[in-house]
This record gives structure tokens, sequence and C-alpha cells, in this order.
């Protein structure tokens, strides 16, 4: 396995606004689906699997999130990423039940804190988060800064930002100038 360097980003605390580098979670993308793909799903992460668009699930170990009516991305943290994906994979890919994908090395999660959190992403987001703001386990894929983002609102003012590895420190840059503002 590729060993994998992390962009240069540091923990950053603005006027009400904590930006900071969540990582070595593991991230999972999975489709499927069967009634053995979700069964066998709910038994390896012990969650429901969310089937109503732009909406999460999660428990003390795994979050899960929409990404489309058969794609979802389940994230972790963990430190033996062989076995925990080991896992998925001899229960789901290899029973044909559905498709999945080690994405962990592919994304790179932000975590965004604060009451000027969501300021800050529509200042550069076609995305509306009138609604998305007020309530927690929603997901949703949209641009910031003309970048593709995975964006789940974990609790109040709380939120992961998913980007792309090779986008990461680019939208880190903007982050750092624009939270001065906001």
């Amino acid at each position: 396995m590729l060993k994998v360097n992390y962009p240069k980003i540091e923990n950053k605390t603005f006027n009400d606004l904590e930006i900071a580098l969540s990582e070595r979670k593991i991230k999972i993308n999975i489709r499927g689906k069967s009634k053995d793909f979700f069964t066998k799903i709910g038994k390896i992460t012990s969650l429901i699997l969310p089937l109503e668009a732009n909406t999460s699930s999660s428990n003390e170990k795994f979050n899960a999130l929409w990404l489309s009516p058969d794609e979802w991305m389940i994230y972790f943290d963990g430190e033996d990423r062989n076995v925990i994906f080991n896992d998925f994979f001899n229960e789901i890919s290899k029973l044909n039940f559905g498709a999945i994908i080690d994405v962990s090395d592919q994304w790179v999660c932000l975590n965004l804190k604060g009451s000027k959190t969501f300021d800050l992403l529509s200042s550069s987001s076609p995305f509306n988060f009138n609604k998305f703001k007020k309530s927690k386990n929603n997901v949703t894929q949209t641009v910031v800064n003309h970048t593709d983002v995975i964006i789940h609102h974990k609790e109040v003012n709380n939120v992961n930002l998913f980007v792309r590895r090779s986008f990461s420190e680019d939208l880190w840059l903007w982050i750092n100038d624009s939270a001065r503002f906001v």
C-alpha cells in the first residue's frame, strides 16, 4: 500500500470559526441495491443506510452518507484500514452483493466548527444553506470556491467537508483567506 502524505494543513481558529484537518479517517464507497446488500452492511456497521436523498445515519463508530440512490460513503476513525476494509470486501464484494472501494486516499476531511461556518461556505457556493443548516445529519454534494466537495452536517455549526486530495491545499488556502472576512 502507498504511503499517504496528507496536505500541509494546520488547525486554525478565526472569529468564532475553527478549521482543522480531520484525518486518519477511513472512507469507503459502497454501491448496491439488493436486500442481502443492506442486510450485510447493517450487520457490519450496526446501522441502517440512509435511503432518503441528502441524509446520513451514524452510530458511535460509523457515519454513512447518501450520495445517490445506490451509493453511499461510509467513514470512520480507524487504525487498521486493511482489517476493516477486508471485512467489508469479504462480506459485500466477494459475495456479489455490491461494490466496495476504499477511497480513503482520494478524499481529505476538513472539519469546520463555529457560528460562522455557513457564512464561510455560503460566500463561494451556489448551494442554499438555509434549510441545510437547521438540522443535523444533512449531506450535500456541491461546489465551494470552484472545488467539488461533500458536506456532512454532523452537529449544529459543525460540518465535515470532504474534498479531493489534489484540491485540498487550494481549498484550505481559500478558507484561510476568506475566514478572516466572515
